[in-house]
């Protein structure tokens, strides 16, 4: 099958992956373009993955508010390199990135920053809860790991659905980001402030 530009372009616009990458990925899925994504997808967080021990000194602080001023939202991003900080696809992830805190609140960057006693007192909570406490317990369990995966998703930032696109998560777009400019790319903290809160 002919691989035609306009493909490439379009399979680029999703996956934010290089020219090189698509056409192959293209032309190994000759042409599927659903297929090609996943491929490129799985790339990108691999490279994510191996970037993920490199030092991020660089980066910037950004702010965003929301509701003419009853919501701000400031995160500090940090990638490898100024040279990065300073491109429009970074500053152009940073401020998705505000607007996503802004819009839906979480409390940690990810689960591994979630406080032990923070995940314990949640499983009790819902162990506690008369719906499920009767229920035989390896059925409980799986109810308990249900309701932990939606608190996840809920309470860290990298979990949740990327309010533009619901179809990924928040990591999946810094990944795409991360495996478009080359650079690890890490957010490191983030503050929500909601007027009267």
């Amino acid at each position: 099958m002919k691989i035609s530009a306009a493909m490439v372009k379009e399979l680029r616009t999703l996956t934010g992956a290089g020219v090189l990458d698509c056409r192959n990925a293209l032309v190994e899925t000759e042409g599927d373009l659903g297929k090609a994504a996943k491929i490129l997808r799985e790339q990108g967080a691999l490279e994510a993955e191996k970037r993920r021990e490199r030092e991020t000194n660089e980066g910037v602080v950004a702010s965003y508010i929301h509701g003419g001023g009853r919501i701000g939202a400031m995160v500090e991003v940090n990638c490898e390199t100024d040279f990065v900080a300073a491109t429009e696809q970074f500053g152009t992830l940073v401020k998705e990135l505000t607007m996503q805190i802004a819009a839906t609140d979480p409390q940690y960057v990810a689960r591994e920053d979630i406080p032990a006693e923070v995940v314990a007192a949640q499983e009790a909570q819902f162990r506690a809860d008369p719906d499920t406490a009767n229920k035989p317990a390896h059925i409980l369990e799986r109810i308990i790991s249900g309701k932990m995966e939606k608190f996840y998703t809920e309470a860290c930032l990298l979990e949740q659905s990327y309010i533009r696109d619901p179809d990924i998560s928040v990591k999946e777009l810094v990944d795409r980001v991360n495996a478009a400019l080359g650079e690890n790319i890490v957010i490191r903290r983030f503050v929500r402030f909601a007027l009267g809160e």
